[in-house]
């Protein structure tokens, strides 16, 4: 069957708490350090065509881009290691994402039941792949599903395989990438025809490897946005990848000389800039860990000088403006207004010693702490208010430590939407919360937010499901719940779970002078005794 990119509900039926979702939780803060020693990425600098018109006036010009055509092919029924979601499920995902980051990307998902189809659906797949730039055939064994993608995609420049039949060949910029193991097709390159080509080719190959490995949608995105930015065309938001080179480090020993030398002399701070060197660029869950695990005021300095104050590695992410997702407009019966907003965020807070625990969340960068505490309140200043998630770290030497951070936030014109601020380990983060949904018990509530650290060139979007307690909502929630993902662009099966099971001796509390809810009384006491 073929299908456009258009959200469509879950194929899995919602069970309260999953059992496949993984110990992964909320998004406390973003990850504020891209490597910070030059080093070559998969993101080669591609020239842009532009036409130039004269007229009587002026000189005008005009930039025509033609759309980037995508086809995937996925085995009929096969399932994804993404909590058992269908391949095809989690490519239609893929491609209604794909136009968040640009309308012109197309993607078309088929099932390669291909010989189910009558005469003219099977033309429309061999029209689709006449003109296609990118062939994704994911899950594909069916030996004749192989032989027909073989004979209609000779002409396809880019043909990238997971998980599928041995015999179907790979191809970048042109040029075939043999594979000497079985599954994965980039998990070992034996050699690529064009020798010019190797180099980019390799790089690109080990990125989306690594990134596809990672098993979660945003990077199967990801997959799909270095090919198009090494082989189309350039992907702005890639940008933000490429190594400055000398320029940067020119940069940091003239502004930062007493930072640098304080950061190699303090033996956390020098672990910290070496496991950060360790990691991917774009494997954001080892840079952050690199941060958490290590994180200090030589290391704070070091990052405060070297990109907030200079911006040496001359960045500037932008908070992302897709997915659109609208707030709440009543709760309890009565329009939301900004006061009601804020009362919601500060949920539990008085009753309970926190304002709500995180359940699941949608980001991996950053939903991989356990025991998340989130702590809303307003503050002594009139009008101001705070933010304050309280989160336990493994570090990477295997030991638990508690960390919590301090967001200054303020409302937006529409209410139920808020701008969040903080300073995390020397580097400003700037996000944009909504609040989707929250229960007339307060017993569950659904918040997304999307953000960018500028300078350090993050840019990130997710959401948090919370309750007072830190289990799923009752099932009878259930439909509510799956409206409020959809509103987010997001599925069920891209949550993590939290590790709520030992969370002993939270560092919680909020500054004395300090106030909270406004205009709701929570009067549920059954949360007492969590």
């Amino acid at each position: 069957m073929i299908q456009r990119g258009l959200f469509y509900p879950s194929k899995c039926a919602w069970r309260g708490a999953p059992t496949y979702l993984s110990g992964h939780g909320n998004r406390p803060f973003p990850n504020p350090f891209p490597l910070f020693l030059p080093r070559k990425t998969a993101f080669p600098k591609r020239p842009s065509i532009s036409a130039v018109l004269e007229t009587g006036q002026s000189t005008v010009t005009e930039l025509t881009v033609p759309p980037v055509r995508i086809v995937s092919i996925v085995g009929e029924g096969s399932v994804s290691p993404l909590k058992c979601a269908p391949w095809e499920e989690v490519m239609l995902h893929t491609a209604n994402k794909l136009k968040w980051v640009d309308e012109g990307y197309e993607m078309l998902v088929f099932t390669d039941n291909l010989f189910q189809y009558n005469g003219q659906r099977a033309e429309i797949l061999r029209s689709e792949l006449s003109h296609a730039d990118i062939l994704v055939i994911v899950s594909v064994q069916n030996q004749e599903s192989v032989k027909w993608v073989q004979t209609n995609s000779k002409n396809i420049q880019n043909i990238i395989c997971f998980d599928s039949a041995q015999s179907l060949t790979n191809k970048l910029g042109g040029s075939f990438i043999h594979k000497e193991t079985k599954g994965n097709i980039f998990s070992k390159v034996a050699g690529i025809s064009q020798a010019k080509n190797t180099n980019e080719s390799v790089e690109v190959v080990r990125t989306v490897s690594e990134a596809w490995d990672r098993h979660n949608s945003d990077d199967i995105r990801f997959c799909l946005l270095v090919i198009i930015n090494a082989y189309i065309r350039p992907v702005p938001i890639l940008q933000n990848l490429r190594s400055k080179g000398l320029s940067t480090l020119n940069c940091m020993v003239k502004n930062c000389g007493p930072q640098i030398l304080n950061c190699l002399l303090d033996p956390d701070c020098r672990k910290a800039l070496q496991c950060l060197n360790q990691c991917s660029p774009v494997d954001q869950v080892c840079n952050y860990r690199c941060i958490a695990s290590y994180e200090n005021p030589n290391l704070e300095a070091f990052s405060l000088c070297v990109l907030q104050k200079n911006n040496c590695l001359e960045l500037d992410a932008k908070i992302p403006d897709k997915p659109y997702v609208p707030p709440m407009v009543k709760f309890r019966g009565e329009d939301l207004c900004h006061e009601v907003a804020e009362d919601l965020f500060v949920g539990w807070l008085g009753n309970l010693d926190w304002s709500w625990r995180v359940v699941a969340g949608q980001n991996p960068a950053y939903d991989q702490f356990p025991c998340q505490y989130q702590l809303f309140y307003r503050g002594k200043a009139r009008g101001s208010f705070w933010y304050e998630p309280v989160f336990q770290v493994r570090t990477l030497e295997g030991s638990m430590v508690w960390r919590r951070r301090r967001y200054r936030v303020k409302r937006s014109k529409i209410p139920g939407t808020f701008y969040f601020s903080v300073l995390d380990n020397g580097v400003v983060s700037n996000e944009f919360w909504t609040i989707v949904d929250v229960s007339n018990d307060l017993s569950w509530g659904l918040f997304h937010y999307s953000g960018a650290a500028r300078v350090a060139g993050q840019s990130y979007t997710g959401a948090v499901l919370v309750s007072p307690n830190g289990e799923y909502p009752n099932e009878k929630e259930s439909p509510r719940l799956v409206s409020a993902l959809e509103k987010c662009g997001i599925r069920e099966w891209e949550l993590y779970n939290v590790d709520n099971c030992s969370c002993q001796d939270p560092p919680l509390g909020i500054p004395e002078g300090s106030s909270l809810h406004c205009n709701i009384e929570v009067q549920d006491r059954k949360w007492s005794s969590v």
